[in-house]
């Protein structure tokens, strides 16, 4: 088993350099820091003397370009001006919403408490479509111009490629080689049955984690991965259980989604698509983090051979749920 060799960006992160940058901004730190569950990049709750902490966010170098990171900011702005539960980032009396120090490209956020929602019960879920649905409308006037599509190559091929010629124990090579080929040609195939794809903004990444839910409302967070996809790509990470209990889910989220953005059902036959890709893109994200420290100590199980045996199993059930047919939702 092979592991990548890189340097580690955040090793300069120190103490000092993260409450100094905070400092640039106008604030007065009161020395405290909580550095919080974040790994692509580094977050951190900031003590500000006399007021709330705030929530410092640290990009990963090397990751989005200046461009890319404002137009996640605009997406959230936009969002807002909707009134629409976003946490947005703090502006500073230059009027920008992330700054330059040392080496480093950061933003300031208000602190939001909340805990993540009860998904097994279908008002919430009814909640969070009717969310979605208005998120998308605003998603659908205009697409990025600068942040990525999720598609099949970035998410399914890069990834195939890093984990086949990298990390894939020997033993398990030729088992591991012969599925992912045949299920990337399986996605291909239901890509190409499917027809154009009408991608929009969304958030990306809307699973449980990324919600807070405090007094019956929700409040979305961390639009690091937003990009263009499908809708459906909001919604299918909010399903769980059998296909009965998973069916009855996306009636719900559907239902609250339609009362402001029209669902195209037809994006129901991409869901195992869509977490096909997943599966293998959080495989291969982890393989090209393996040299930030944070990395090994956060994923100790991963790359082991046991790992990647259950790993090959996973995807040996995304073939078999390819192809099943859809859920089944009526209109």
């Amino acid at each position: 088993m092979t592991e990548l060799t890189s340097s580690h960006p955040f090793d300069a992160l120190t103490p000092d350099l993260l409450i100094d940058a905070v400092e640039s901004q106008g604030f007065i730190s009161d020395g405290r820091f909580i550095a919080l569950n974040s790994y692509e990049n580094r977050v951190y709750q900031i003590g500000i003397e006399d007021q709330t902490p705030m929530i410092a966010k640290f990009y990963r170098p090397g990751r989005w370009t200046d461009q890319q990171i404002m137009e996640e900011h605009e997406f959230c702005f936009q969002l807002q001006e909707q009134e629409l539960p976003v946490v947005c980032p703090w502006v500073n009396a230059e009027g920008n919403s992330f700054s330059h120090y040392a080496d480093f490209r950061f933003a300031l956020y208000p602190r939001k408490g909340g805990r993540a929602p009860e998904l097994d019960n279908l008002d919430n879920l009814f909640i969070l479509g009717r969310l979605l649905g208005r998120f998308h409308a605003t998603g659908a006037i205009k697409p990025f111009e600068h942040r990525p599509v999720l598609d099949i190559e970035t998410f399914g091929w890069q990834s195939y490629r890093l984990i086949s010629e990298q990390f894939m124990p020997p033993e398990l090579s030729p088992a591991y080689d012969s599925l992912a080929l045949d299920l990337l040609k399986k996605i291909d195939q239901t890509l190409s049955d499917y027809g154009p794809i009408n991608n929009i903004r969304v958030h990306g990444d809307c699973h449980s984690g990324n919600i807070l839910w405090r007094d019956d409302n929700p409040h979305f967070v961390d639009f690091d991965d937003a990009r263009m996809a499908p809708a459906v790509q909001d919604l299918w990470m909010l399903l769980s259980g059998d296909r009965y209990e998973q069916q009855l889910q996306m009636a719900e989220l559907v239902e609250g989604y339609s009362e402001f953005y029209d669902f195209d059902y037809g994006e129901l036959r991409l869901i195992e698509v869509l977490r096909t890709l997943r599966i293998m893109h959080h495989s291969a994200w982890i393989a090209k983090r393996w040299s930030d420290p944070a990395f090994p100590r956060a994923f100790a199980w991963f790359n082991t051979p046991r790992y990647w045996s259950e790993h090959i199993l996973i995807l040996r059930e995304q073939l078999a749920a390819l192809n099943e047919p859809p859920l089944q939702i009526r209109p």
